[in-house]
C-alpha cells in the first residue's frame, strides 16, 4: 500500500484544492504520528476507524484535541464502543463534539450483514448522533441508514472502478455519488418533523377523498332517520359519517331527497 500513502505536501494540496471546489476535507490517521501531521495541517475533524477503536493511546490523543470526532465501530460490541466513549471524554472530548457510525467491516458487505437496525439501538444506547458507514454495493442501503437516522454517511467513492487499487472496485463512481447525496437529501426532506398533522397539500383532497352523511332515498319530513334510509357519499362537505350514531331515530326536519346531504 505504501505507493498509494500521501504526504504531508500531499495532504497540503488536497486541503487547498477541497478549498477551491468547496469541499470539507479531513483524512484518517491509524497511528500517532500521521495524527500530529494531521494537526499541523489544521485539520477540523478527526475520525477514529474500526481497527483503532481499542487503540487506547489514540484514543486519547483524539480526546485530548477536543475537536469534532467520528467513531467507526466496525468490529465492535457495545462494551468496547462504550469503553471507547468513555476514555475519549475522559481526555478531554466534548460529548456533542462525538459521532459514532454503525459499520461492518467487510468490503463488499452482504446484506444480511448489514444490521441498519443497529443505528436506532446505538442511538438509544449512547445518546449521541449516529452515522452509517456503507461497504455494500450501489446506494439504498445508505439511502436507508438516513431514513433510520443516520446523521453522517460514509461511502467510498472513485474515478473510476478500473482503477488500480484495494478499494475501487466496491467504490461508487462520481455520478452514483452526486445520485446517492440527492437521494438523501430528498429523504432528509421528507422525514419531516414527526408530527402527524394535516398538511396544506391534503387541504385540497380532503372534501374530495372523505365522504358524508347522505340520503339513502327519499325521505319526508318527521320521518325518523335509519341505516335502512341513510348511507354516506363523496364529497366530505357535510355531516361527518362519525356523527351517523348520533342521528339514528331523530327525525328528519324536512323533506330530503335521495343523495341530498343531511343537515341536521
Amino acid at each position: 500500500l505504501g505507493k498509494y500513502e500521501f504526504t504531508e505536501l500531499d495532504h497540503l494540496e488536497l486541503i487547498n484544492t477541497s478549498k477551491d471546489c468547496g469541499i470539507g476535507f479531513f483524512s484518517t490517521a491509524f497511528d500517532i504520528e500521521s495524527l500530529k501531521m494531521l494537526v499541523r495541517t489544521g485539520q477540523k475533524i478527526f475520525k477514529i476507524p474500526s481497527g483503532e477503536i481499542t487503540n487506547l493511546p489514540l484514543l486519547r490523543f483524539v480526546g485530548a484535541l477536543n475537536k469534532q470526532v467520528i467513531l467507526s465501530t466496525g468490529m465492535s460490541s457495545l462494551q468496547e464502543i462504550s469503553a471507547a466513549i468513555t476514555e475519549l471524554k475522559a481526555s478531554g472530548l466534548e460529548e456533542q463534539k462525538l459521532t459514532i457510525l454503525h459499520c461492518t467491516t467487510s468490503y463488499p458487505l452482504q446484506m444480511a450483514d448489514v444490521n441498519l437496525r443497529a443505528i436506532k439501538a446505538m442511538a438509544s444506547q449512547f445518546e449521541l448522533a449516529v452515522g452509517y458507514s456503507d461497504h455494500t454495493l450501489g446506494t439504498e442501503v445508505a439511502i436507508a441508514a438516513v431514513a433510520l437516522g443516520a446523521t453522517v454517511v460514509e461511502k467510498h467513492f472513485t474515478l473510476s472502478r478500473s482503477m488500480s487499487g484495494p478499494d475501487h472496485k466496491a467504490s461508487l463512481e462520481p455520478q452514483e455519488l452526486q445520485q446517492m447525496v440527492s437521494a438523501i437529501r430528498n429523504i432528509e426532506i421528507a422525514l419531516g418533523d414527526g408530527k402527524k398533522r394535516l398538511m396544506m397539500s391534503e387541504v385540497e383532497n380532503l372534501q374530495v377523498a372523505r365522504k358524508s352523511i347522505v340520503a339513502k332515498q327519499n325521505i319526508k319530513k318527521g320521518e325518523s332517520f335509519s341505516m335502512d334510509n341513510l348511507t354516506t357519499k363523496r364529497p366530505g362537505s357535510g355531516l361527518s359519517p362519525m356523527l351517523l350514531d348520533s342521528l339514528i331515530g331523530k327525525m328528519a326536519e324536512r323533506d330530503y331527497l335521495m343523495d341530498e346531504l343531511i343537515e341536521n
